[in-house]
């Protein structure tokens, strides 16, 4: 039940990758309004906005703003934006899935598979890599919410199947089948979590040099800088030197 987070390596770094706040806002506004014109306005009665409001919050996203993106999807003239799964390999042989919110399909794959190309990766088709990682939800708390055993109490309790605990954090995760049911037992118990949503996790990781691992990063950079890519996942493990050169 227990384990070493993985996510914020994994997931990539996105307090660096999302420098610019107006980018990220209009991403996570872009995630909001695709999920408001999915289902109902409410997100007590929608999982997916519930997700992608407390994610916006989480990165003390204006209330004005979030209303508005909420507003645009029940609106008539929202953007029809289709979500895609870009499918690759960077360099080092590192497996990596890309997605992304786009009302270009041509435009957002002649640019990803640019960045791949420039980073010694390569495009590839759907399904090639997608069998590395498993679907799951994912619950953030901070670390503040409880030692170790406390946490792994609760998750038992609210039927997470792991509770992964580290200097970052707590971060609970369950089967997509069960994500709402997991979600309520673990709110009602520990208030609103800081993220939530499914996410791809990797069923196992690679490690990689260092000198791969700097190019590895220039491109999971380069596809986060781009307006229609929402989340960027690999089943890479940095090392700690990279890491701490990295964030410094």
């Amino acid at each position: 039940m227990s384990g070493h987070s993985q996510f914020k390596n994994i997931m990539f770094r996105k307090g660096k990758q999302d420098k610019e706040r107006s980018k990220l806002f209009s991403k996570l506004a872009r995630e909001i309004t695709v999920a408001s014109k999915g289902g109902l306005p409410d997100p007590a009665h929608n999982a997916r906005l519930r997700a992608a409001v407390i994610t916006a919050r989480g990165e003390n996203m204006p209330k004005d703003n979030i209303e508005r993106a909420i507003k645009k999807g029940q609106g008539g003239n929202a953007e029809n934006y289709d979500e895609i799964r870009y499918e690759g390999y960077g360099p080092g042989g590192v497996a990596l899935i890309v997605e992304a919110l786009t009302d270009n399909r041509t435009r957002t794959v002649a640019e990803v598979r640019s960045a791949f190309s420039k980073y010694n990766g390569v495009l590839g088709e759907t399904g090639s890599v997608a069998f590395m990682f498993d679907r799951v939800g994912v619950f953030a708390y901070p670390k503040e919410k409880g030692s170790e055993d406390a946490m792994l109490e609760a998750a038992l309790e609210a039927g997470a199947d792991e509770c992964i605990s580290s200097e970052d954090g707590h971060e609970f995760l369950s089967s997509v089948e069960n994500f709402a049911a997991v979600r309520d037992a673990l709110e009602a118990k520990l208030g609103t979590p800081a993220s939530s949503g499914i996410f791809f996790r990797p069923k196992n990781t690679v490690p990689v040099s260092d000198n791969v691992g700097e190019t590895l990063v220039k491109l999971i950079d380069a596809l986060g800088e781009n307006d229609d890519v929402q989340r960027v996942t690999g089943n890479y493990e940095l090392s700690d030197a990279l890491m701490a050169k990295l964030s410094g």
